[in-house]
C-alpha cells in the first residue's frame, strides 16, 4: 500500500510556523506533495529524514510554487508541462517510478471576472495532453491544487458562484474533457454522493467554522488504477492553511 498526501500549504514558510512538520509526520505519507509554497531556493531548510526533496519555483518571488518529499527515489524527474509560455511560475513536478507517473500541479488561477481565463485554458490543454502523453507509457497519478470544483455537489453554494472563478463552464467543461481522456477523480469514485466534503474554505464570514467549502483539491488516476483506490481521505481537522490535505492510498 503506498499512501499519497497532497496540500496547498498558501506559503510554506507561513505553514511551517502552524504545525506544517508535526503534520508531515503524523501523517507519514509515501509521498508528499505540496502547492503554493510561495518559496524561492534557498528560502527554508527543511530536515525531513528519509525523504527525498523536489521543488520547483516560480520566477516571481513570492508566488505560486510546488515541491515533492518522496521516501522513494524516482527513475526520472520532470519539471513544468513542457510548454515554453506556461513553465515560468513552477506549476507541475512529475516524478517517474517503475510502476507509475506522480504529478503535482497547482493549475493557474482564472482570476476575478475571469480574466486569466485564457491562460487557464492553455494551460488545461496542454496539461491534458502531457499526462495523455505520460498515460500512454504507465499509469499517471495527478494531484493537487486544482482550482475546480466539477460538480454542483462540490462546493457548498453551486448557484452564486456559477460563472466564478473555479466554477466557471470553460474550467468545468476542462475537467471533464481530462476525465474522458481516461482519468478518474478517485474520491468522487469511491464516494459518488458525499456532500459537505470541502478542501479550501474563505478566511472570510467564518467560512471554514461554517463548512461552506469548495472540494478543489484532488488526486486523478488512470482509470486503471481506480480499483487499486484503497481509501481517499480529506484531512479537514488539519488546520495551517486555507486548504486541507487531501490523500489517496494506492493497493499498488
Amino acid at each position: 500500500m503506498l499512501r499519497f498526501i497532497s496540500w496547498n500549504v498558501n506559503g510554506l514558510r507561513a505553514c511551517v510556523g502552524k504545525g506544517f512538520v508535526d503534520i508531515f509526520h503524523t501523517l507519514d505519507a509515501d509521498f508528499f506533495c505540496l502547492q503554493e509554497t510561495k518559496m524561492q531556493p534557498g528560502q527554508l531548510a527543511l530536515e525531513l529524514p528519509g525523504y527525498e526533496q523536489f521543488w520547483y519555483s516560480a520566477e516571481k518571488k513570492g508566488y505560486s510554487g510546488t515541491a515533492i518529499f518522496a521516501k522513494h527515489a524516482p527513475l526520472s524527474v520532470r519539471y513544468g508541462v513542457g510548454v515554453e509560455d506556461l513553465d515560468h511560475e513552477g506549476r507541475l513536478i512529475t516524478l517517474e517510478y517503475p510502476d507509475f507517473y506522480l504529478v503535482t500541479c497547482y493549475t493557474p488561477n482564472a482570476q476575478d471576472e475571469l480574466k486569466r481565463i485564457d491562460f487557464r485554458m492553455a494551460w488545461e490543454d496542454a496539461l491534458r495532453a502531457y499526462l495523455s502523453g505520460l498515460d500512454q507509457s504507465k499509469p499517471v497519478i495527478y494531484c493537487g491544487d486544482l482550482n475546480v470544483a466539477h460538480q454542483e455537489i462540490d462546493l457548498k453554494n453551486p448557484g452564486p458562484n456559477r460563472g466564478n472563478p473555479g466554477f466557471s463552464d470553460e474550467e468545468r467543461g476542462k475537467f471533464t474533457e481530462l476525465l474522458a481522456a481516461g482519468f478518474t477523480d478517485s474520491f468522487r469514485y469511491k464516494n459518488p454522493d458525499a456532500r459537505d466534503a470541502y478542501s479550501w474554505w474563505s478566511y472570510r464570514m467564518r467560512a471554514r467554522e461554517r463548512n461552506i467549502g469548495w472540494r478543489i483539491d484532488y488526486f486523478v488516476v488512470s482509470d486503471r488504477l481506480r480499483e487499486k483506490i484503497a481509501a481517499t481521505p480529506i484531512y479537514a481537522d488539519i488546520l495551517g492553511s486555507d486548504h486541507c490535505p487531501v490523500g489517496l492510498e494506492l493497493d499498488i
